[in-house]
């Protein structure tokens, strides 16, 4: 006699939200209000996740009524009525909200016009003294209008770029604001970009103003930039005005005007009226093998798509403080500058997440009672690695999510932040990109967090898995496409007239899909797993696995600093896999450790995956952002020359791509001589 084969057993949740705190997020009380408005499918009594799946199917189905019904809950204030709502669904060329105007910086700073709120706090800076200083709704208010004011005293129009080399500091938020207030374009670099770095971002969309600091303050120690300054004014001929910030304390140089100048006055805002597509600000794709993509995102994009994520999906409302470790130079501080939008206190802060000690982060969440605290899976782990106790030994209670991005939380993360942090804690793991400054998948307050999973994908954001024939898949790896429209997909990029680097970079594989190049598993239980990028992908005799996977497993020895694996087509047809291995102090790459490290991947992932070699490095390098670098490292054993392979502004440390680029000749000369 046979028996059936029985399914397999689900996996139990490591966290999920109470039936108080499902009916209390703003989410559920969208999909009510939306259901009696405009069509959407009712909550399933006692089924959030059933629920949560028909207003997601609704939402990418009726993508317009979805959209229309995004903006009347949150009161987006259009000063002229749209037509409709997409025009023109067409990728790349979606044409949104024809007709109406709007303002971005207005919607940041309604909190201000309420008398209740004006006096509390709209941002906390901290910096390494861990003291949080406040600016309150009122003083952003005021200090915007009087910006915004001498902006267009400068001469700025609508359209003019206005750029910042700034740190994560109060100023570096107004300055983004009286731009967008006067219609400028605002872009940033972080300033511990090198001039080099900046001049690939900003020579390609030629500002007209450059707000600048004297240095910054990084892990116990000044770090001047007066010489990086000179440069970036010599090399900018567009420039109008210089603005300095004086961090260190130093004089402006000659011919640059004084911050406190700019910002002294009584001046009410005037916020342009600017059409919904009008450009709000311009970010760069990493560079790592040419110049850096400029990436330009809409006011109305992005207003309509961050109102959404911080709304519904991070459930941020006045009350909240939202911290996220980041950098000027990346996303993710643009994302943190709306919450605004949603009313919610930003912590800023600026400085090392390692000073004095690796706990500085939750220190930051502790002294400025943060709701929600961001920041990325490297350092999660690498708090697990030093053996952290936060919920033990700092005062927490105020948050209740810590959110992850830049690379997935592998699961010895989720199951860290859950026994160390607070049993309780909602684990929002989420996927994006600077692409569209938003989530793809990620953070969902209504359903259950699953250990190595993102919760679902995000509303109005029709992902799907694809094989390599196009055709979705569920419960297996495949590429990660965006089969509708999102707002805030770029309007274009700079410098690209005829629209053809923007095609390339998404729509050439797929065209009319986005294809952003990751892979990913949809689940049938609706959840995400995220196994890395696609064109970094291990292709080991037709199977193929994402990076992330190997990383995760590996990295969990104690020994193991970070690592870096790269799977290398060869001329010979066939394929050379080797793991590259940071140690951790006092550690020994010896037999013992390469022969655990492999049965690690043998056994936890796949035998096909077992490295065909695992060599000792001085280090993993990074973008500037803290992403590995695994393409231009491959470029470098297939005997691509350094300058071809990487651009140099990119990188966080070129002499650990030099080791890399000597390696690869010093194996070429081998082989050459055996053969």
């Amino acid at each position: 006699m046979t028996t059936a084969p029985q399914p397999a057993a689900q996996p139990e949740p490591l966290w999920q939200p109470g039936e108080d705190r499902i009916a209390a997020a703003q989410v559920t009380r969208f999909q009510d209000w939306a259901a009696e408005r405009h069509g959407a499918p009712a909550a399933v009594p006692g089924d959030p996740a059933a629920s949560y799946a028909a207003l997601h199917r609704w939402s990418v189905q009726e993508l317009e009524r979805f959209w229309q019904a995004t903006a009347e809950w949150f009161d987006v204030r259009f000063t002229t009525p749209y037509e409709r709502v997409l025009a023109d669904r067409a990728m790349p060329g979606a044409t949104w909200f024809p007709g109406a105007t709007l303002n971005y910086a207005e919607h940041a700073l309604r909190a201000a016009d309420d008398p209740a709120r004006a006096g509390t706090p709209a941002l906390l800076h901290v910096d390494e003294t861990h003291e949080p200083r406040t600016v309150t709704w009122a003083e952003l208010r005021r200090q915007v209008g009087s910006l915004a004011a001498e902006l267009r005293r400068l001469g700025v129009r609508p359209g003019d770029r206005v750029s910042g080399y700034v740190p994560n500091i109060p100023q570096a938020v107004t300055a983004l604001l009286a731009a967008a207030a006067v219609g400028a374009v605002w872009t940033s670099c972080a300033p511990d970009f090198g001039a080099r770095s900046v001049l690939d971002r900003f020579q390609q969309v030629e500002p007209v103003v450059l707000f600048t600091v004297d240095g910054y303050r990084y892990g116990g120690k000044r770090h001047d930039r007066a010489e990086t300054v000179a440069e970036l004014r010599r090399e900018l001929p567009t420039l109008r005005a210089v603005v300095h910030i004086p961090l260190l304390g130093t004089p402006a140089p000659e011919g640059a005007l004084e911050w406190d100048a700019l910002t002294s006055a009584g001046t009410e805002p005037v916020y342009e009226q600017v059409p919904f597509d009008h450009p709000l600000w311009v970010l760069y794709s990493s560079g790592t093998t040419g110049l850096p993509k400029a990436i330009v995102q809409s006011q109305g994009g992005i207003l309509i798509e961050h109102l959404k994520q911080l709304g519904l999906h991070c459930d941020l409302g006045p009350g909240d403080r939202f911290f996220w470790y980041t950098s000027t130079g990346w996303m993710m501080w643009n994302f943190l500058v709306s919450g605004l939008l949603v009313g919610a206190t930003l912590v800023l802060y600026d400085g090392s997440p390692g000073h004095p000690d690796i706990s500085a982060q939750w220190r930051v969440a502790e002294r400025t009672g943060a709701t929600l605290f961001g920041t990325s899976a490297a350092y999660v782990m690498a708090c697990r690695k030093a053996g952290l106790h936060p919920g033990r030994d700092l005062g927490l209670s105020t948050v209740k999510c810590v959110a992850t991005t830049g690379s997935p939380l592998p699961p010895d993360g989720f199951r860290w932040i859950h026994d160390e942090v607070a049993e309780t804690m909602w684990i929002a793991s989420v996927s994006g990109g600077t692409d569209v400054c938003s989530c793809f998948a990620g953070a969902v307050p209504t359903l259950p967090v699953y250990i190595g999973e993102l919760q679902a994908p995000c509303l109005g954001t029709d992902l799907q898995a694809w094989d390599a024939a196009g055709e979705p898949v569920t419960d297996e790896v495949g590429e990660l496409i965006i089969t509708n429209p999102m707002p805030s997909m770029p309007i274009h990029f700079w410098n690209d007239p005829d629209g053809s680097r923007y095609h390339d970079s998404y729509f050439e594989m797929f065209p009319g899909a986005w294809r952003h190049g990751d892979w990913i598993t949809l689940t049938s239980r609706g959840s995400v797993v995220i196994h890395g990028r696609s064109d970094s992908t291990l292709n080991r005799q037709g199977v193929r696995m994402g990076s992330a996977d190997i990383y995760e497993a590996v990295e969990r020895l104690p020994e193991i600093r970070e690592t870096l694996v790269i799977g290398v087509e060869q001329p010979d047809g066939g394929y050379w896999m080797p793991l590259f291995v940071h140690l951790a102090p006092g550690a020994r790459l010896d037999d013992n450790l390469r022969d655990r490290i492999k049965k690690t991947i043998r056994e936890n992932l796949s035998p096909r995956h077992v490295p065909d070699e695992v060599i000792e490095v001085p280090g993993v390098p990074h973008t500037l952002t803290g992403k590995r670098i695994e393409v231009p490292v491959k470029r470098l054993l297939q005997g691509t020359r350094l300058e071809k392979a990487v651009n140099p502004g990119s990188v966080d440390d070129l002499e650990l791509l030099r080791f890399y680029e000597r390696l690869a000749h010093d194996r070429e000369s081998v082989e050459s001589a055996d053969s």
